[in-house]
């Protein structure tokens, strides 16, 4: 790594790669905003929507107040303010802007007053103890992404930068830039990349800028403690990829010589004859059930026919039963003389 000249190097020294010879040409700064109104927010494989990136933005929140504990913060390029909403809940006084009238318009009530409509391009007003960029550097110009980086700098002494470096796809991603192209450009007003913060809670290619003035002492220090956490993690991640490997020829050697297919087809018909058991095993549960409740039904009429017999044999044991008894014959023969026809 070549030494780091604590002087800013103006910005004519740096190359501007230009664009893509595919990429979209990029708006002009006066139609820009136009880009990004409800058709480009509703294209989100998620909706853009609070309720579906509260979390996303609140982790983030968390992570910001809990590691850099700023006392204010911008948010440039805020689309619709829903980090800003998330800083604020947390007490921080955070403010943002963002180029699409649209996504201003639709910021959560809490915050409309401490959004607004402004661009990159322009100077920021203001001095904040943190200034956050999430995946909007990439949709500017490339002639303008040293602009944009000066004005940044000019406010802060540290940006939060996140800028995909790869995704293409996206047609008004017109500034896909290696994140060494980013450093370059903080590098030239003074900014380095802080080593010893890990933004992995914002995107994998996230990095915080510090405004600082290194030795070529620090430099390297930071440099290689980087390094060799980077490169421990790849052996480690190397060594199990290897060990997993080694798993999966012991297994494959295991299964040479077995037919697959045939195997395939037992294993079908093992599951139909396990559904077939298993539905089986349900009617049987069910007509036993019928049995147990039809059983239950009869022994409730035993019950009840097993009282009426006791309350007969009381009847006819009793006295009163004997004397209608003994009585009941006289009454018949005496009815037979009244009626001879009967």
């Amino acid at each position: 790594m070549a030494p780091v000249d604590s002087q800013a190097v103006p910005d004519a020294e740096l190359p501007s790669p230009a664009p893509a010879d595919d990429a979209e040409p990029a708006p002009s700064a006066a139609g820009a905003g136009q880009l990004y109104g409800h058709w480009y927010y509703g294209s989100y494989a998620m909706p853009y929507e609070e309720e579906n990136w509260r979390q996303f933005f609140g982790g983030v929140a968390d992570a910001i107040v809990a590691q850099l504990a700023p006392k204010t913060v911008l948010d440039a390029g805020c689309a619709k303010g829903f980090l800003v909403a998330a800083l604020r809940e947390r007490g921080v006084d955070a403010s943002g802007f963002d180029l699409s009238e649209v996504a201003v318009a639709e910021a959560p009530e809490t915050v409309r007053d401490h959004v607004r409509v402004g661009s990159l391009t322009e100077p920021i007003e203001g001095r904040y103890d943190l200034i956050t960029c999430i995946e909007v550097i990439e949709h500017l110009d490339p002639a303008d992404a040293a602009a944009a980086v000066a004005n940044l700098a000019s406010a802060t002494d540290r940006v939060l930068l996140s800028s995909t470096p790869g995704d293409r796809d996206e047609p008004t991603h017109v500034n896909i830039q290696p994140p060494e192209r980013w450093s370059q450009l903080f590098a030239a007003h003074g900014m380095f990349r802080d080593f010893r913060h890990d933004p992995a809670y914002l995107s994998p290619w996230a990095t915080l800028y510090r405004r600082s003035e290194p030795s070529l002492v620090d430099v390297v220090l930071d440099y290689d403690r980087a390094w060799y956490e980077l490169r421990a993690e790849t052996l480690d991640q190397r060594r199990a990829l290897l060990d997993m490997q080694a798993k999966l020829e012991k297994l494959t050697e295991a299964a040479e010589g077995v037919d697959v297919r045939k195997l395939t087809d037992e294993v079908a018909d093992l599951r139909k004859e396990m559904l077939r058991l298993r539905d089986a095993a349900i009617g049987h549960e069910a007509e036993l059930a019928t049995a147990r409740g039809r059983a239950t039904e009869l022994e409730a009429q035993v019950e009840r026919y097993g009282a009426m017999e006791d309350r007969l044999n009381e009847v006819l044991g009793s006295t009163s039963w004997r004397i209608t008894q003994a009585a009941a014959t006289p009454l018949r023969k005496l009815r037979e003389r009244r009626d001879p026809g009967r």
